[in-house]
């Protein structure tokens, strides 16, 4: 059964910047779509950004120059470098590969504030 789990969360300072990282286990395969979902308090989950098995990223607007997504294949690992943060960015980061078969991670706490 395929698990994602995250690290890298925690406090920054506005302007800070943070790392998060998924290791994807469970499985020989790491070809699917891989990327980062976000859900403030009393918001819904939003879409932060992705990337492909070959690469091609996407970003949400909100985090587009701040924020870069990356993986590699060969240790299953995706990462979202984050820059800049704002107080607004604070929020449960979670992890997502798409499907078959979607699988979330538990998600990781991202709080931005001086």
């Amino acid at each position: 059964q395929v698990q994602l789990v995250e690290s890298g969360g925690g406090l920054a300072q506005p302007g800070g910047s943070l790392r998060l990282s998924c290791e994807t286990s469970g499985t020989d395969l790491y070809s699917n779509p891989m990327g980062w979902y976000r859900q403030a308090p009393g918001k819904q989950r939003e879409f932060v950004a992705s990337v492909t098995n070959g690469g091609l990223t996407n970003y949400a607007d909100s985090v587009k120059g701040r924020f870069a997504i990356s993986r590699d294949n060969a240790s299953k690992m995706t990462y979202l470098q984050m820059n800049n943060l704002k107080p607004e960015d604070t929020a449960i980061y979670y992890c997502r590969q798409w499907g078959p078969p979607v699988v979330w991670g538990q998600g990781t706490q991202v709080t931005v504030s001086s």
